[in-house]
Order: C-alpha cells, then structure tokens, then sequence
C-alpha cells in the first residue's frame, strides 16, 4: 500500500510540476553585484570553525522539524560550521526590519520579496548571482518555481526551499453543520449568508490574524484572482494608473464581507496565535493560511476540518476560477546579510538548508511544494488527507498562481489598504483613492 501510494504521488507531483506555472519573469539588469565572495575573499578555512546565526521560521513542528533536520544533515556535511538559531517572529518580518535597522541582522535569514526589496536598497542583503552555489541552485529547482529565487530585477537574493505556495480557507465541518451551512460556498453572497449563521450561533465566522498585513493582502487577493487569475498583478500590468475594476470589485466584495459581519471586530489586532487558537478550539467556523497550515490543522482537528476553494460573484466564475491558486511565485527563502564576517561560507550554508529543509518537507511530510528537485523518495506514510486531495485534486488542475507585484511602494500601499478595508469607517472609496494615489506616482 506505501509504496502503491508513493508510486501515484510521485506520478501526480511529477504532473503537477510540469503544470505550474511562473508568476514572474527574471530578466535581466545591467547592475553589478558587488562582493560576490567568489574569489573567496571572506571564505574560512576547510577547518577553521565558524559560527553562523540564522534567523529561520521555528514555530512548530511543521517549520521546526525541517529546519532542525537541515541542521543535523550540515553536521556531517560542514562539520566546521556551529548554527545558532534565532527563532523569527511571526509578526511581518518587523524584527528582521529592526534587527537591520541596528547593524544587527543575522548572517543568514529568512524572508519574503518585500523584505528583500528593502534590505537591497539599504545594502542589508548580499546579491547572489555571481556565486557558483547559486548557479548550481538554479540548475536543481523545479520546473515552473524559477520565479521563488529570480526577482523581477532578474537578481537572486534568496535560496527557497518552498515552490509557489497559496492561501487556504479552512473550516470546522461540525460548526458549518450545526449552523445548517452546506459545502461548497461558491458565492460572496452566500459567505456572507453563511457568517450571519455562524454569528447567530455564537461563533466568529472566520478567524484571520490581520496584525500582520501580508495575509490581509492575500485574503483580499482570494477574490481578486476570481476576477483576475494574476490577483494583484493588475495593479502593474499595463502600467495602470488608476485602480483596475477587477480590483475594485474585489475591495467591494472584501468590504460587503466585513460588513456582513464575517470577521472579529478585533481582526486587525490580532496575531496568528490568537487567530489559530480560535479556530483550534472551536470559537471561529474559518481559518484563512497558506497550504502549510494543513499539517497543524489535521493533527488538532482529525477528519473535523477540509479546506475549500474561495468563491466567486457567481457560480459560473466560482467554475471557471476555482482553481486559479491565490498565491504566487515571488522571490523568497534564506538570504546572507551583506555585513556577515563569513559571507562565503554563509551563501554555502544558506542553500544547503534551504535543500534539506525541502528534502524534509518532501519526504518525510509528503509535501509537493518544494522548489528545488529531490531526489530521495517520499518515505511518509501518514500524509494528511487534505494534503493528499491538493495533490491529487488541485494542483493537478491548477490553472496559473497569481503574479507578485514588483515595485515596493505598490505591494505596500495594497497591504495597508487591505488591511483598512477590514475596519469600520474605512470605505471602498477610501481605498480606491489611495491606490489611485499610489499607481499615479
């Protein structure tokens, strides 16, 4: 049966991989990395010891187990190089910020294209092109992630160990029973039906930690790529320089939402912990988080808890759009500060554990979202079933992911904007008017 098992995975991955498509281009710049490190100008002896501090996601044993492995695995590897961890903060990469902002960051780090764009232009991060473990990294990624590791400024900033990863809405099956609400929702009309119920029975109908304004931008995307498959890429494509409809529609839909009542009055105040532990427990009916959290949600939740897809103003574009993932392919992973004193040896150990933390993530948890290949077999034998539905169901027939935006001053002004539209008093006009003042600069 295991091996029965792993023969279809691997038959499905292989498929889905070859199916998904890049969210973004790398192309190329005429600018220079300096201090590339190839001549091995900053390199340590073969068996000088050298002490890194990585700043990587620790929460749980979802983010704990891959990283500690990867650790492990660079033991017998580098047995000269001693890790000490700083476990990241969920809280919107704001202490990587503080940490840069302080001359303190961290030899290797993990964070999103955001930071990224940030620390580049405060020369907090090392460009990475020139290096051979780069090219060599490149080489090995999976078909159709090239988008995680090459920015839209067609440098490499990162090493991803993940491919391009979406955003689930998760539910209670027992709560969405009692209150007498039927599976699957396909419209906004009928997510807004279905809060009022959950409301009257006492429960906050969809918990979202929106302290953190990233997964606010990817709640509003969910509707945004039912409109349009590339999400919050209208706000590049064509240069536009006033808010796109189907951008509008999307902030009507989020709005209508909030007003409906489907979100705590205290949603923007909250972190993921105090999100989780709602829905953990039984107080929210919803839980929105990426593919990741289906591990955390199975062994808190059993066959209690599936996910569904985000619907649509109407049935028809909830068919047609279903499978349109809300998420995309931008640059992210384990990044070397450009004030490291062992900046060689630190671009070495960045991508080793960006692959061991896939390889564990593919093995040992079943998991297809990897971005470099691996060649070791999938070993797992207790995979969640909504793992397993994602890869048999979803990502076979995953039409595209949306597209990252780019330019810092626009991913920004939609995250604060998105963000808003979760608050009384913050209108749809409010929230035109301000991204119209963005895209016009």
């Amino acid at each position: 049966m295991k091996s029965t098992w792993n023969k279809t995975w691997a038959g499905v991955l292989a498929l889905t991989l070859v199916a998904s498509l890049t969210a973004c281009g790398g192309g190329s710049s005429s600018n220079k990395p300096t201090n590339t490190g190839t001549s091995g100008g900053s390199e340590a002896g073969a068996n000088e010891k050298v002490k890194l501090k990585v700043y990587a996601q620790h929460f749980d044993d979802d983010t704990a187990k891959p990283f500690d492995y990867a650790v492990e695995e660079l033991k017998k590897e580098m047995p000269n190089v001693e890790i000490e961890l700083d476990p990241a903060v969920q809280d919107g990469f704001q202490k990587l910020k503080t940490y840069a902002a302080t001359g303190n960051l961290p030899d290797i780090y993990y964070t999103d294209w955001n930071t990224l764009q940030t620390f580049s232009k405060s020369q907090n991060v090392q460009v990475l092109d020139d290096y051979d473990t780069t090219k060599e990294y490149k080489a090995n990624l999976n078909p159709g992630v090239e988008s995680r590791m090459v920015a839209p400024d067609g440098h490499v900033y990162a090493f991803p160990d993940t491919g391009v990863e979406f955003e689930l809405l998760y539910y209670n099956k027992k709560i969405f029973q009692e209150a007498g609400i039927s599976v699957p929702i396909k419209t906004i009309d009928e997510l807004a039906e279905a809060a009022q119920k959950l409301k009257a029975k006492g429960y906050v109908p969809l918990s979202i930690f929106a302290k953190e304004k990233w997964i606010t931008t990817a709640f509003y995307n969910a509707f945004l790529t039912r409109e349009d498959g590339i999400g919050t890429g209208v706000f590049e494509k064509g240069d536009p320089k006033e808010t796109p409809q189907s951008a509008v529609t999307a902030a009507e839909q989020v709005k209508k939402l909030q007003q409906a009542g489907l979100l705590d009055v205290n949603a923007t105040n909250t972190n993921y912990d105090q999100a989780s532990s709602m829905f953990y427990t039984g107080k929210s009916a919803m839980l929105i988080n990426g593919q990741w959290e289906i591990y955390s949600a199975q062994e808190k939740m059993g066959d209690n808890v599936d996910f569904m897809y985000w619907p649509a103003k109407d049935e028809q574009t909830y068919e047609n759009m279903k499978f349109q993932m809300n998420g995309s392919g931008g640059p992210q992973g384990y990044a070397v500060s450009s004030k490291s004193k062992n900046i060689d040896v630190a671009v070495k150990v960045a991508a080793f554990i960006a692959k061991k933390s896939a390889e564990y993530k593919f093995t040992v948890l079943g998991n297809p979202i990897v971005a470099p290949k691996i060649d070791k077999p999938v070993t797992a034998t207790d995979i969640p079933a909504m793992m397993k539905r994602l890869t048999t169901d979803v990502l076979p027939n995953a039409k595209g992911y949306a597209v990252a935006v780019s330019k810092l001053s626009i991913s920004t002004a939609i995250d604060d904007n998105t963000q808003n539209l979760l608050v009384d008093g913050f209108s749809v006009d409010d929230f035109v008017k301000n991204m119209n003042r963005a895209l016009s600069k």
